[in-house]
């Protein structure tokens, strides 16, 4: 996620993250009632907002758990200062990119969203 002057943030995205974002949520879909229709929206809508980013290089592993590589890859890749998480711990030594892991409601607090 970059953090910008005008709208407070800007969504970034790669095609294996919208794939891992869309495969979660349907396993999990359950959970939230939503069908697969409904999930398909929300990632066609994140699709259409988002910064799509490519990714050109690889130096796996590197984090905690080798899953979210390509999390920080993408973030590396697209100069974003931050990767917003609920499991920051698996991304210990993503500071060495000049990026933060921070837990959503710590974002909210930034961009204002929570006090």
């Amino acid at each position: 996620m970059n953090l910008t002057g005008t709208s407070g943030f800007e969504i970034v995205l790669s095609v294996p993250l919208v794939l891992e974002y869309a495969d979660a949520a349907k396993r999990f879909g359950d959970a939230t009632a939503l069908s697969h229709q409904d999930i398909d929206d929300v990632i066609d809508y994140l699709c259409s907002v988002a910064h799509l980013q490519e990714i050109h290089f690889l130096w796996r592993p590197l984090l905690r758990d080798p899953r979210d590589d390509h999390v920080l890859e993408l973030a590396v890749e697209a100069g974003c200062e931050l990767i917003v998480t609920h499991n920051i711990r698996d991304f210990a030594g993503s500071d060495q990119f000049g990026i933060s892991a921070i837990r959503p409601g710590e974002l909210l607090r930034r961009i204002g969203g929570e006090s």
